[in-house]
């Protein structure tokens, strides 16, 4: 059976150090990456492609066996999308870092363009999970895709949080869509991708292994994929920082949670706020920033009354009031985790049925 041209930008994606600037340059010489692939060194060079390149394309197209390359996709379950298909992110789509394919595995949505990148450190504090859990669940509630690297810590509760709250995820990663990395992470890796709720994306073909050097790629794909980036906990030096510049680099609006001063893990927080990142206490303060809020108000307008949507938020409604109270009391009034209410003061806050008044203090709407 012939091959067509998406078989050949599998092909190139294969051979290593060819990336976007490789690739335009082919498709400016020779049309199709089809017509490249087939292409002697002499007519390569002509095409602006260097020695270097042009002697590891010649060694790897010697080599690949793309029809092969196809059914190990197949097989594991797994498509790839390129710059031109119309479902390649259209966030990422104009950027510099934007790879020309991305391996998919799992269920991407035309809503994951509204999304946020979160990041911060693998050890993680109580409180950083905490505030992880938090922000995420009721982001994800609100109807935001929640991306992150799948790294143990933030990350993974990041993606638990979302999913928990029957939200969407995508986990961008720095190795091949076959490689289980981290190990610990197995289980939630297969919670996303057979959830429905999501899917895990990378740019470096399957059997590529978690090398530091993937990595600084990896987050500005992970970056490019949202409208900003949220800083949950993090410490000097953390590698969540590559993805913040990356995000600044795209435009892309950076946020941070502030921490205990006396808090080491919080550090680079901080430091981010005291350089101009949005501190954000709640996640309406996102949305707002975002100007999703309104978005989601005018729909939710549209129904017909807005009523609670569960006993528990009707629960949590019939301790508000005119006087603000702080979650924490409202928690202990209500007989619910002080994250619980976080999540739910959020979406109520969305219907209009309560209103933040001060840090942590509601009233009702």
């Amino acid at each position: 059976m012939p091959l067509d041209e998406r078989a050949y930008w599998l092909g190139f994606s294969r051979v290593p150090g060819v990336g976007r600037v490789t690739v335009d340059k082919l498709l400016a010489a020779f049309g199709s990456l089809e017509h490249a692939w087939h292409a002697d060194p002499v007519q390569l060079g002509r095409a602006g492609v260097g020695a270097h390149a042009i002697q590891t394309i010649t060694d790897w197209r010697a080599k690949l066996d793309l029809a092969a390359e196809l059914r190990k996709l197949e097989s594991l379950g797994a498509r790839f999308i390129i710059h031109s298909d119309a479902d390649y992110p259209t966030l990422l789509r104009p950027l510099r870092a934007a790879p020309p394919i991305l391996y998919v595995m799992g269920d991407l949505s035309p809503v994951d363009e509204r999304a946020l990148a979160v990041v911060g450190t693998r050890k993680a504090t109580r409180y950083g999970r905490d505030m992880a859990e938090r922000f995420c669940g009721a982001l994800a509630q609100a109807g935001i895709t929640i991306i992150s690297g799948l790294a143990i810590g933030i990350d993974a509760v990041a993606h638990t949080a979302a999913l928990d709250a029957g939200g969407r995820t995508l986990a961008v990663l720095g190795c091949g869509i076959d490689v289980i990395y981290p190990r610990e992470n197995a289980t939630l890796l297969r919670r996303i991708t057979e959830s429905g709720q999501g899917a895990l994306i990378t740019q470096y073909p399957p059997g590529t292994r978690p090398d530091g050097g993937n990595f600084p790629r990896r987050n500005a794909v992970l970056s490019g994929l949202a409208l900003g980036t949220l800083v949950v906990e993090a410490p000097d030096k953390s590698g969540s920082l590559h993805t913040v510049s990356a995000a600044l680099d795209q435009g892309r609006e950076v946020f941070a949670i502030p921490h205990n001063l006396s808090n080491l893990m919080g550090t680079a927080c901080n430091r981010l706020i005291q350089d101009g990142a949005k501190l954000v206490i709640d996640p309406a303060d996102v949305l707002d920033e975002l100007n999703i809020t309104a978005e989601l108000l005018t729909t939710r307008a549209t129904a017909q009354k807005i009523a609670p949507d569960s006993p528990e938020e009707a629960r949590l409604l019939a301790h508000l009031s005119d006087a603000p109270i702080h979650v924490d009391d409202l928690a202990r009034a209500a007989g619910m985790s002080a994250a619980e209410v976080s999540v739910m003061l959020t979406l109520l806050e969305l219907k209009g049925l309560a209103q933040r008044v001060g840090p942590m203090q509601y009233c009702g709407g």
